[in-house]
Parts: structure tokens; C-alpha cells; sequence
């Protein structure tokens, strides 16, 4: 078996110019090279690969060999490598973070989400990103802990020491029912004293920085969840009622499925949504592009 030499960066970027331009000629241009020195290159690089040819140059424009369209995938991958490679480099010594860890209250809306987020890839493609998403205490918490640079926070952002934090926007939380729940088909307003026949749907804090504390607790009787698709789920089963976000039920409410109660005293409720970090740790630029793009959200 021919040995095989080292074919260098050079060269297997000029591999790919050609198979992508179609031609030496029409690479040699992309690359602002002479034409001379293309085909030179392709000859070195496939001496390098123990003589195997890459392009059949019998016809007039020259097209890949079974095992140039082999190697094509594999010059890609190392010149898409090395291009990376230096992109983070250049984003280091600019300060750059290298990984970002965030944390988002459950309750900030799943399309904001989801925009920031695909923004964020495309804006910082070398920053590794690692999310998170709690609610109540556990977000601050993990940001007071150091486990997550950026936090999007609930109201408990204003009140925790040692966070400092941005108002972001807000989120108009339903008291909702199932439609056959006895609490959905009282008329009129319904008085607080007859919550407490029923059960309410609470989200849980898995941190302790807010243990023996309740938000908008009206019921004895509270089943305590840490997902806020599980609380949807049994909402739109009957089988407790309880606030939500106004965006993830409005379907809910138009197609009929849940009905949203009107508690007197007591009506739609605005959860703020605040950014936080660490008082005196400013997020890197990463972290604060990621908290402006939020803060440019409607929601």
C-alpha cells in the first residue's frame, strides 16, 4: 500500500474550492489564485493521499472520483474544524465567554424563548450554551450558587439579596378551570371562601430559598407540581384549578377546554419577569447580548 503523506490546511481548502466552483479555473478566482496554482495543489494533495485521484480530469470540466466525493465530506469537516477553531480563539481574546449558562423561569413565554435562543446561535456560534428552566426560588438560586452566569426571574428578583436585576416584561397569570369543574360553573363572582373546597394546582420551588412560603396560594388543599406542562395537563383534566400564563391557555380558553373563574377580589394577577446576575459580576458579552434581545421581546 502507497504511503501516505500529511496533506496540509492549504490544500484540503483548495480541494473543497474546486469541488464546490465546478472548475480549476473558476476555484483559482474564488481563491484569487492563478490557475497554475490550484491544479498544483490538487496534484500535491492527492500525492499526499498515496495517489488517489480526486477528480477525473478527462472531461472538460472536471468531476469527482468516486473517492474524491469520498473525501470531500472529510476536507469539509477539517477545514470547518480549523475555521471554528479559530473563531473561539479570536472570541477569547476578545473577551468572549466560552460557555454560557442560563437559567429561565418557567413562566417566561416559550416563543420568546425559542427566538432568543435561535438569535443567540446564530449571533454566537463558538459560545456553548446551557440552559436551564425552574421556577420560583430555584432560578435565583442558582444564579446566588454560581451554577448560571444569566437568570430570567420571576418577582422574587426584586426582593433577593445579593441579585441584581432588569425588568424584562410581563406575564398575565389566569385563575383557569376545566369546564365541568364545579368552580367553572358557579355564576357570578366566585367568593374565595369556596376555593377552599377545591383543590388548586401550585407550582412548587424545588430551592429553599423561599421554603414555608406560598405565592398565590388560596386553597388548603394544594397539589404542588414542578412542571408547568403537568399543572396544564391537569387543569385541562379537571382535576384542580389554578393560575396560568395567559399565552400558554389563550387556545385553551377560545376552543372552550378550560374557563377562566372570576375570584372576587381577586382577578388576573402580573408576574414580572426580570434578568439577574450577581451583584458586582456583570455577564459577559454573550450574557448581556442575550439579556437585551429579551428586553427587545414583546411579551
Amino acid at each position: 500500500m502507497p504511503a501516505l503523506g500529511s496533506p496540509s490546511l492549504d490544500q484540503l481548502r483548495t480541494f473543497v474550492a474546486v469541488a464546490e466552483a465546478g472548475s480549476f479555473s473558476a476555484a483559482a478566482r474564488a481563491l484569487n489564485r492563478q490557475q497554475s496554482v490550484v491544479s498544483y495543489a490538487i496534484a500535491n494533495l492527492e500525492e499526499q493521499l498515496g495517489g488517489l485521484k480526486l477528480f477525473d480530469r478527462a472531461t472538460r470540466r472536471p468531476t469527482l472520483t468516486e473517492a474524491g466525493a469520498t473525501l470531500l465530506a472529510e476536507a469539509r469537516k477539517v477545514a470547518m474544524g480549523v475555521d471554528g477553531l479559530r473563531a473561539r480563539a479570536t472570541g477569547l481574546l476578545a473577551g468572549l465567554e466560552a460557555e454560557l449558562a442560563v437559567v429561565v423561569d418557567v413562566m417566561l413565554p416559550t416563543p420568546t424563548l425559542v427566538e432568543a435562543l435561535a438569535a443567540f446561535r446564530t449571533a454566537f456560534p463558538t459560545v456553548t450554551l446551557r440552559l436551564s428552566v425552574e421556577a420560583l426560588g430555584a432560578v435565583a438560586r442558582l444564579v446566588l450558587d454560581g451554577t448560571c452566569a444569566v437568570g430570567v426571574c420571576g418577582p422574587l428578583a426584586r426582593t433577593t439579596p445579593g441579585l441584581d436585576h432588569r425588568p424584562l416584561g410581563g406575564v398575565r397569570l389566569l385563575p383557569v378551570a376545566a369546564p365541568d369543574h364545579p368552580l367553572a360553573q358557579m355564576r357570578g363572582p366566585i367568593p374565595p371562601a369556596a376555593l377552599r373546597d377545591h383543590v388548586q394546582l401550585v407550582l412548587a420551588d424545588r430551592s429553599d430559598l423561599t421554603r414555608g412560603q406560598d405565592f398565590g396560594v388560596l386553597s388548603p388543599e394544594t397539589w404542588r407540581l414542578g412542571d408547568l406542562g403537568a399543572k396544564h395537563a391537569l387543569l385541562i383534566g379537571g382535576l384542580g384549578w389554578g393560575g396560568m400564563p395567559d399565552a400558554m391557555v389563550a387556545g385553551d380558553v377560545a376552543a372552550g377546554r378550560l374557563i377562566v373563574l372570576h375570584i372576587d377580589g381577586w382577578g388576573p394577577v402580573e408576574y414580572g419577569i426580570f434578568a439577574v446576575h450577581r451583584s458586582g459580576e456583570l455577564p459577559g458579552p454573550a450574557g448581556r447580548w442575550f439579556v437585551d434581545r429579551l428586553a427587545s421581546s414583546r411579551f
